[in-house]
């Protein structure tokens, strides 16, 4: 049987159960005295029972640089055809090219969807501190789409969380399939708007009740962000530097979190660690400029 090059890729990273986690870099991700893709697979390397998910861990390069540096690494890699667009440098968030990569980005992720094979696709801004496959496989016989939000309002079924398609698990079916054809389709009607505003908008249209997806939004307490800490370190899966605007800002804020989860290791789980997260200053003074 034919196998092209991204076929061979997710073979590869795949789990017995065909899903594959999924983070995509450019070269602004992979160079400097300390890079962005090194301090996404630290936290594989420092959280618990989260080393051996790099075996199923597939890093799509946008450049040549970046696809070097992760063969270098050793993890399984795919260089993404880019359709002549220039996505090597940072791309500051909201700005023309930040938008056509986020699209280039959700058109290979509904090609992966085709393709049979189940995701969660990370950001690499996205420290993994513990598995979170035990709280995204509980009910995934049942659930569409998992996906993380800036801020929870406590309910994991309610519309009226705030997505962030920074983490998300989904499964392979028709469901999804129509739901990603019908989110890309929407790129040319969305002038000014990534494609998460997208997506909040065919929530709110109602276009998740009428594919019949189970959705299921993920509880900051365990998929925590920058936007709205988790309060408790002893159950707390992953970190997202969310709400931040540069990447210099979210090296230097997601370096103290490998700081206080460090700490926090050493303290033996100690529950005094409990909402002592470090504030996210230079994340919050990103935005002032």
């Amino acid at each position: 049987m034919y196998r092209d090059e991204l076929g061979a890729a997710l073979e590869g990273a795949s789990m017995a159960n065909k899903t594959v986690i999924i983070t995509i870099v450019n070269r602004a991700y992979t160079e400097g005295d300390k890079p962005m893709l090194d301090i996404f697979l630290d936290g594989f390397w420092l959280g618990e029972d989260t080393r051996q998910l790099t075996n199923h861990l597939l890093v799509v390069a946008v450049d040549q640089t970046a696809f070097e540096r992760c063969k270098f690494l050793r993890l399984h890699c795919y260089k993404l055809k880019t359709d002549g667009e220039d996505f090597v440098d940072e791309k500051t968030y909201m700005s023309e090219d930040f938008i056509k990569m986020m699209w280039r980005r959700t058109r290979f992720l509904g090609d992966v969807l085709r393709r049979g094979y189940n995701f969660v696709f990370t950001d690499t801004d996205v420290l993994w501190l513990r598995n979170p496959f035990p709280r995204l496989t509980l009910l995934n016989e049942t659930i569409d789409l998992q996906i993380s939000v800036d801020k929870f309002n406590g309910n994991q079924w309610s519309q009226r969380n705030m997505i962030n398609t920074g983490f998300y698990m989904i499964k392979s079916n028709n469901k999804t399939i129509a739901l990603f054809d019908k989110w890309y389709g929407q790129r040319n009607n969305s002038t000014g708007k990534k494609e998460q505003d997208v997506l909040v908008e065919l929530m709110w249209k109602r276009v998740f009740k009428r594919l019949r997806l189970r959705v299921r939004f993920l509880d900051t307490n365990y998929f925590s962000g920058f936007c709205q800490n988790s309060r408790d370190a002893n159950v707390v899966s992953t970190v997202h530097a969310n709400c931040c605007r540069s990447i210099r800002a979210k090296v230097t804020d997601l370096m103290t979190v490998i700081h206080d989860w460090k700490r926090f290791k050493d303290s033996s789980g100690n529950k005094t660690m409990e909402s002592r997260w470090s504030s996210h200053l230079a994340c919050q003074n990103s935005w002032i400029s």
